[in-house]
């Protein structure tokens, strides 16, 4: 059964380790978002469904040809992301120990942010470390170009449209702020339109919806840098002021977060190389897209004023 944090941090009978989860799931409306499965094993094996078979209609006393469908095997490894947060026992001595979950409050959102860059940006071609992110997992007919500008286009309603038609059952559209406010004032001009409406979420917090596709905003990462910037290279040229938005099927089947337990928050004591107190976090995570149309990437949208 696929539970996103927010879920099992709920079931978690840990009282720290449920904090642990929530402040991750907090942390990022990726994390928020993604079920997760949990495996057994360092990888999850599967195979993925590429072509369906043949099928044909025959005469009485005549044959049908013979065809199969093809799947693709695919092997998801996990990836080990977690810290350790040490904090000095002068600090908790004289302010207390809630300086303590100061320190490893920061601590559990910088792995967040992280892991949801990862999630979009990840290669592990580049660092062997880490899993492979949408960006380099979406090719062929489903990485799909805003135009062929150089420098990129304005994003334009029927490419969004055939952006979430490339994908099946989709159910989020993930983007940068700026491409939300632009979709929010195209959606109060009359003259270009986009049905956008707003609910929130579990923790209490606006979420604008797209066609009643809630919408994920991909903001910083742990380092303070914007996940998706204006800074990718469209189709039509060299210029790198463009930037990507993603339409996922975020469910069991289509694009999920795999792990090999919990995540896993050790008090370590203090140490014996200094005066201070450790707790170590720790979580073997990654993710498996089982369906070759879970996810689809638009390429190449510019910062500019959306159109029709």
């Amino acid at each position: 059964m696929s539970l996103t944090l927010v879920e099992a941090a709920k079931l978690a009978t840990d009282p720290i380790q449920s904090a642990v989860i929530e402040m991750y799931a907090r942390a990022s409306a990726i994390l928020a978002n993604l079920p997760f499965d949990t495996i057994q094993g360092n990888a999850l094996k599967y195979n993925r469904e590429d072509t369906l078979p043949g099928i044909g209609f025959r005469g009485v006393n005549e044959s049908y040809t013979e065809s199969t469908g093809i799947v693709n095997p695919q092997t998801e490894p996990l990836v080990i992301a977690g810290g350790d947060l040490d904090v000095d026992k002068f600090i908790l001595d004289t302010m207390g120990m809630s300086q303590r979950a100061v320190q490893e409050s920061m601590k559990v959102k910088a792995l967040a942010l992280a892991w949801a860059k990862a999630f979009i940006k990840g290669d592990s071609a580049s660092d062997p470390r880490e899993f492979d992110g949408l960006q380099t997992r979406l090719t062929g007919n489903q990485l799909i170009e805003a135009g062929s500008t150089d420098g990129g286009d304005a994003l334009s309603l029927l490419k969004l449209d055939e952006l979430i038609d490339t994908v099946e059952e989709p159910t989020h559209l993930i983007m940068n702020k700026t491409m939300r406010r632009r979709l929010t004032v195209a959606a109060r001009t009359y003259t270009i339109g986009g049905f956008i409406t707003w609910e929130k979420d579990a923790f209490g917090q606006q979420v604008a919806y797209y066609n009643d596709l809630p919408i994920i905003i991909a903001d910083f990462d742990n380092e303070g840098n914007t996940i998706l910037p204006f800074t990718e290279v469209g189709s039509g040229g060299s210029t790198a002021t463009a930037t990507s938005i993603y339409c996922v099927s975020l469910m069991p089947g289509k694009v999920i977060g795999i792990q090999s337990a919990p995540m896993e928050v050790r008090d370590l004591g203090e140490l014996q190389t200094k005066p201070a107190m450790r707790t170590r976090v720790e979580w073997y995570a990654g993710t498996a897209m089982f369906h070759g149309k879970a996810a689809a990437r638009l390429r190449g949208v510019s910062n500019a004023a959306v159109t029709a």
